[in-house]
């Protein structure tokens, strides 16, 4: 009970009246062919700091999303879900993913690259390959979903909650699982109790987690305090440490949360996954790495 209710605490706030506000304009005024010009918008529509700032949020993700939903794609053999592209993106406002797609639908400067259902609005498929063709997003998408699997593991150096140094070279010679998530991830607290149970049952055999929380760099307002309460009630005993833009550029953009990397003795990356996964494939994918 006390870990739902923690759960429930940091999940991500109600929408604001700002965003709803900026998002049921955009849902009212979206028109087929027509592109959403942003600095329109704010030059003449929207006026506070506080709309600003929501369509600016948006704006960021609505040029994430093509990424995200490659990746995902490519990862998992299937399209995220409306509700999936609202809990990586933090959308808040019912309908608010769809308004994003319907955007990118609509603007002649987007590529097709994504069908959808008419009757749900689900996204029935994803073109990965015209993703890939596009100039702005092609480079970083190849470099993401390129097979990681048997590729040495990159090189990194960020910071833990309470400040010391940490550097991917004391992990050398140990098998270990870098994790990438963020605080009120959905999918992330799901993983939670599975990552307490794995390091329980082979930190003994020299199995070793890091998890590199993405909050500062996805710029949630969640402090190391909150994070550190977070991680003391779900049990986490491991390494605590923060994803700087250059280790998530490294590890190939991450856009999908959560991502895991499994790393062999060798530094070799033996597994990797996106997205919730189950505990019987995490410990398949610890024994690998033990090999």
């Amino acid at each position: 009970m006390i870990a739902l209710i923690l759960a429930t605490a940091l999940a991500a706030p109600p929408a604001t009246k700002a965003e709803t506000r900026v998002v049921e304009y955009l849902r009212a005024n979206v028109k087929p062919g027509q592109p959403v010009v942003v600095s329109e918008l704010d030059n003449t529509v929207f006026t506070t700091p506080e709309d600003r700032a929501v369509l600016a949020r948006l704006f960021n993700a609505f040029f994430k999303m093509p990424l995200y939903m490659a990746q995902y794609t490519a990862a998992v053999g299937k399209p995220p879900t409306l509700r999936e592209i609202s809990e990586q993106f933090r959308f808040e406002v019912p309908g608010e993913a769809d308004v994003l797609l319907r955007i990118m639908e609509s603007d002649p400067r987007m590529p097709r690259f994504i069908t959808r259902d008419a009757a749900t609005g689900e996204i029935a498929s994803v073109d990965v390959d015209r993703i890939l063709a596009h100039p702005r997003f092609g480079k970083v998408l190849e470099r993401t979903i390129t097979g990681w699997e048997g590729r040495t593991a990159p090189a990194f150096a960020t910071t833990t909650y309470d400040r010391k140094p940490l550097t991917s070279d004391s992990l050398a010679g140990k098998p270990h699982l870098v994790y990438f998530w963020f605080t009120g991830c959905p999918p992330c607290m799901r993983t939670a109790p599975l990552l307490a149970e794995l390091d329980r049952e082979f930190a003994a055999r020299g199995f070793r987690i890091v998890a590199l929380n993405a909050d500062r760099a996805l710029e949630l307002s969640y402090t190391d305090a909150d994070r550190a309460a977070y991680a003391k009630k779900q049990g986490w005993s491991f390494t605590l440490a923060h994803m700087t833009p250059e280790v998530q550029e490294a590890y190939g953009t991450v856009s999908v949360f959560p991502t895991m990397f499994f790393v062999d003795r060798k530094g070799n990356i033996v597994r990797h996954f996106v997205n919730f996964q189950e505990k019987a494939t995490l410990e398949r994918a610890t024994r690998v790495t033990l090999e």
